[in-house]
């Protein structure tokens, strides 16, 4: 243990260890959305521009994440989980971290504000607010609603991208902020259901540690009810064709069928279906997303105008 730690100690810091900290596959989705939210904003924006809104909504994505394994770094090391991560493997120290992750937050914000609009701007600041300050700072340890409320900062990059292209909101990028902020909530306490030893260890008063499992299985339910027509709303608002109406109608019937089986679910141990909801989750948003992109690159005509 002693040769562990004198390891961590000396071993030099990396930028593995700082691309690390900004959760690369969390920001992949947040790139993901933020560009489907310009792709499919009405009129015209310079690629140049474009490009700097979704660099400045990845710096950001990445810069909250460091944040939160800053403030996080003492949990982190309780849970396997997270154990790996650069602060509790002594790859980099909370400090560093800290420094990291606001001097991006306030370059991406500055860069937006700049060189997109301000609008774009503002809803990047807020992100990082919500998701540092609402959800790490203030929810995560008290309520099992965090990540309910916190899922907001994750749910808002296609509203960003859209503002960056059109300088303003509508119905449409709020509905897809709508359909993240609801699918947030199943996604992860599906993964809390096979982690809950975890939280429960860190402290971290996650859903199924609060109110146990059979209650979680049931709140995964009734978000996933409201989830699979929620999905479809994008094609009567002008936004999705009828390959968006195909593509998330059965997305969201495959995540009904995993969710339910997950309510069903009596292997509390391994939990299997919820492990099949989480994987199925990730497609979710990703697939329908995609679509919406494809669509629009393709010119498809929407739905319903």
């Amino acid at each position: 243990m002693a040769i562990a730690e004198s390891f961590a100690l000396s071993r030099v810091t990396t930028v593995g260890d700082y691309f690390a900290l900004l959760k690369p596959r969390v920001m992949s989705l947040v790139i993901f959305t933020g560009l489907a939210g310009i792709v499919v904003a009405p009129g015209h924006v310079h690629p140049l521009t474009a490009f700097t809104a979704l660099l400045c909504i990845a710096v950001a994505a990445g810069a909250s994440g460091a944040l939160n394994m800053a403030y996080d770094s003492d949990i982190d090391r309780l849970m396997s989980r997270t154990a790996t991560r650069p602060i509790p493997m002594g790859h980099v120290t909370r400090d560093e971290a800290m420094a990291f992750g606001w001097a991006l937050a306030a370059l991406s914000v500055a860069v937006m504000w700049l060189f997109v609009n301000e609008l774009a701007a503002t809803l990047l600041a807020f992100t990082v607010f919500v998701y540092i300050g609402v959800y790490t700072l203030w929810l995560k340890r008290r309520t099992p609603q965090n990540i309910v409320i916190g899922g907001l900062a994750g749910a808002l990059p296609p509203a960003i991208g859209w503002a960056a292209v059109t300088g303003s909101l509508s119905l449409a990028p709020l509905v897809l902020v709508a359909i993240i902020f609801m699918w947030t909530p199943p996604h992860f306490w599906a993964l809390s259901l096979w982690r809950s030893e975890d939280y429960a260890r860190a402290g971290v008063p996650m859903l199924p540690v609060v109110k146990g499992k059979p209650s979680t299985r049931r709140h995964i339910m009734l978000y996933t009810l409201l989830l699979a027509p929620l999905g479809v709303v994008p094609a009567f608002i002008g936004l999705g064709g009828m390959l968006y109406l195909i593509v998330s109608a059965s997305m969201g019937f495959w995540m009904l069928l995993e969710a339910f089986a997950t309510w069903r679910e009596r292997d509390s141990v391994k939990e299997p279906s919820a492990r099949r909801l989480f994987g199925v989750s990730l497609l979710y948003v990703f697939v329908p997303f995609a679509v919406l992109i494809l669509e629009r690159l393709l010119h498809l005509p929407p739905l319903w105008t």
